[in-house]
């Protein structure tokens, strides 16, 4: 203690050491010094190196005067330098605050501010722009020239002790904004607790732990990208850093540094489809034995696709929020038996899905899903009325998404409750719609939006990329395709073409965006939206 800031060296009473988001890296510091913890190109880190360098970021942090429950916003793709500072925040007793690369300087100004973020830890390139409009009491630059302190002078001019600053397992260790798909982000307060039993858990569960190799590609800004990227430094494995979205360069990576376990979201996969003859038949993937899928529902023909492509693969589906952490997963041996689901209750989780009058509903009904778990947020950041809005008397927590379950547990997600078309009075499940629709063969993605409609209050709308090569599918050859599998109010009445779907970095669509242009057409009686009558 005698080397902390003269602030630092008095413990608050009743706090003590938990085993938070740094006991991993620490034992395997001592353990396995030489082991290497991150690859990032021609740069590799050992986990004492790790270890070290973290030491010295969270004593320079302290040392220029924040206080352990401070915030530290951090702008940063993937790269070498994320696991280490979220190891140096949790040595220090502070809470991160992640924000992703892509969000606009209004969103980060939003976000840091909200949040009271006192430290900002940047990538070179934002520095510019995010330090004239983020007024904050620290800023280190990582990269290249510009505003701030430059990250590996910091380091260098810090010593490399490790501050043991104490913390309780219901201290935050993150901040982390949900994505903003409906409205203005909220700030998840997630603990060291509930955060280091996901990270052992998911070692556990996809092959992250000790001497296996990953690949960090989705955004380690995100909650699910975060977690499989920094879970190996507590468990002992390697993780690969992918700095930004390549499928061509996933795949190098993967087959050069003979990456055991991949985290992938749906786009990812449907990218790695299009490559055709450029992808994983070309290259030597023979070490790959764990794919897992998060972050939106993987589409039946995809995952089919997944599974024959991958054959020496065990293929997991699982979903999850940023609120309640993991809830299900869909293992191997049911990925067939079971496509369409993402599997039943995570360890430790308990399920029920409730209808509207809080009752719950029996099999294959849908209604809202709620889950109990060790994994769940404190709740949102100064937001006391969304805090409790999102739980029951009891404790389990919803984010608003739809599912039914099966006799056997099986969960399958529906739709997001507030994505549900109401049109001449019936409901339409989006998801449904967008399912069918991938099966066409020209359709690569698609997304389903209600539009006004003076008639039939919201008529359903596709937004549909083509496949590369095909032409635009159009309203009626849509129609005519999903006749036999759609009843047919559910039917697209508008099909508008697109040459990509807005998606936020964790690839989730943004449908406010596909809403927002769409303004109520005055449809015909007899054939509304050009489509004939239901």
């Amino acid at each position: 203690m005698e080397d902390l800031p003269a602030h630092l060296r008095s413990v608050p009473d009743g706090r003590h050491a938990a085993p938070g988001m740094v006991a991993g890296l620490r034992s395997w510091a001592a353990a396995a010094p030489a082991r290497t913890a991150v690859v990032d190109g021609a740069r590799r880190l050992s986990f004492a190196a790790v270890h070290s360098r973290s030491n010295r970021l969270a004593g320079s942090l302290l040392a220029a005067g924040l206080r352990p429950g401070d915030r530290v916003a951090v702008l940063l793709g993937n790269r070498l330098e994320y696991p280490e500072i979220a190891a140096a925040l949790g040595k220090a007793g502070l809470a991160m605050v992640p924000i992703g690369v892509r969000q606009t300087v209004p969103e980060i100004a939003f976000i840091t501010g909200h949040s009271g973020a006192r430290a900002l830890v940047v990538q070179h390139d934002r520095s510019e722009e995010v330090s004239a409009a983020v007024p904050v009491d620290v800023l280190v630059r990582v990269g290249g020239p510009g505003p701030g302190r430059a990250y590996e002078e910091v380091l260098s001019e810090s010593r490399d002790v490790d501050p043991r600053i104490p913390v309780t397992g219901d201290d935050t260790f993150c901040v982390q904004y949900t994505s903003g798909t409906t409205g203005r982000p909220k700030g998840a307060l997630l603990t060291h607790a509930a955060r280091a039993l996901t990270a052992e858990l998911s070692a556990h569960e996809w092959g992250l732990g000790e001497e296996r190799v990953s690949v960090a590609v989705a955004p380690m800004s995100h909650g699910a990208g975060f977690m499989f990227g920094y879970a190996p430094l507590l468990t002992g494995g390697t993780v690969v850093m992918l700095p930004r979205w390549d499928p061509e360069r996933l795949l190098d990576l993967a087959s050069r540094e003979r990456a055991q376990s991949v985290f992938l979201v749906p786009t990812h996969a449907q990218a790695i489809r299009d490559l055709g003859g450029k992808g994983p038949r070309g290259r030597d993937l023979s070490a790959l034995d764990t794919l897992y899928f998060n972050a939106a529902a993987l589409p039946v023909p995809l995952k089919e696709w997944v599974l024959d492509t991958f054959p020496g693969c065990g293929v997991h589906e699982l979903y999850g929020s940023t609120e309640g952490g993991v809830v299900t997963n869909l293992r191997p041996p049911d990925a067939r038996r079971k496509a369409g689901s993402v599997g039943r209750a995570w360890f430790r989780t308990r399920l029920r899905i409730l209808g509207d009058d809080g009752a719950e509903v029996a099999a294959g009904e849908p209604g809202e899903l709620f889950s109990h778990s060790p994994f769940l947020m404190k709740g949102y950041l100064d937001d006391a009325e969304a805090s409790a809005a999102c739980r029951t008397a009891d404790g389990f927590l919803s984010v608003g998404d739809v599912a039914t379950m099966d006799e056997e547990g099986y969960v399958r997600i529906v739709d997001r409750k507030k994505d549900v078309i109401i049109s001449g009075g019936l409901n339409v499940y989006p998801r449904e719609v967008e399912e069918a629709s991938l099966t066409h063969p020209d359709v690569a993605q698609c997304a389903v939006v209600g539009v006004p409609d003076p008639l039939w209050g919201e008529v359903v709308t596709a937004y549909v990329v083509p496949r590369p090569g095909a032409a635009p599918v159009g309203p009626e050859e849509l129609a005519l395709f999903l006749r036999p599998l759609l009843a047919g109010y559910k039917l697209p009445r508008q099909v508008r073409a697109m040459a990509a779907l807005p998606r936020n970095s964790a690839g989730k669509v943004l449908k406010r965006e596909l809403r927002a242009p769409a303004a109520p057409q005055p449809p015909s009686p007899e054939h509304p939206s050009g489509l004939p009558p239901r």
